[in-house]
């Protein structure tokens, strides 16, 4: 898998080259980080999602890995790729959260990348591995308000080699809501598109514990 997932890494340049909105034609990535207690206060709890049960103790999980151009996005691509079995879904949730994101990203995000879907699965596992989660946010054992900017610090300072533009803060209703960072063709950090690049400025953002 690591062999084939190298070639994909390599090919990833060509790809983006592809005209129109076929498969492939993105520029660099963008992995989302998702805070798990802001999404289940705001959604996951009324949804009934498996990631907010109380025996479940998340923090920064995968949203996804998203193709961006350098202005925009595709989305949503026909593919004749097969798409993600039960079990490929099931096999994401530890680092997502629930099998139903996982299928959400291949449908959404995934078909424009121009890859099978445990490919791309594959790319998301490895980008997410790539990434240090800061563990001073998840071991505040409480409920904080803080500006948005300390939460971009605390990745900056365990991931040495990530600059300022390379990382965006997003907040929503209030809370802490999402890191983003931006990955070129080798999943290695690169500068985020001016669309990208919309950081929170609020300094009184919720950043509410890992249950």
């Amino acid at each position: 898998m690591l062999r084939v997932l190298t070639c994909l890494i390599l090919l990833m340049p060509v790809l983006a080259r592809a005209e129109g909105e076929r498969p492939g034609d993105f520029d660099y990535f963008v992995l989302s980080l998702s805070w798990s207690p802001t999404w289940c206060a705001l959604e996951g709890d009324r949804r009934g999602s498996p990631q907010c049960d109380e025996d479940k103790d998340f923090g920064w999980v995968l949203h996804g890995l998203w193709p961006q151009r350098e202005r925009g996005y595709p989305s949503y691509c026909p593919s004749a790729k097969r798409p993600p079995s039960r079990t490929m879904t099931a096999q994401m949730a530890d680092i997502m959260g629930a099998p139903g994101a996982a299928w959400h990203q291949w449908k959404k995000h995934g078909t424009c990348v121009g890859v099978e879907a445990d490919q791309y699965y594959g790319l998301m596992r490895l980008a997410y591995g790539k990434v240090v989660r800061p563990k001073a946010l998840r071991d505040l054992g409480r409920d904080v308000t803080l500006p948005a900017s300390l939460v971009e610090e605390a990745f900056l300072e365990v991931n040495p080699g990530m600059a300022r533009e390379e990382i965006t803060i997003t907040c929503r209703e209030g809370r802490i809501q999402e890191a983003r960072i931006c990955l070129d063709m080798e999943l290695k950090p690169r500068r985020c598109g001016a669309d990208v690049i919309r950081d929170c400025r609020m300094t009184d953002a919720l950043l509410e514990k890992v249950r």
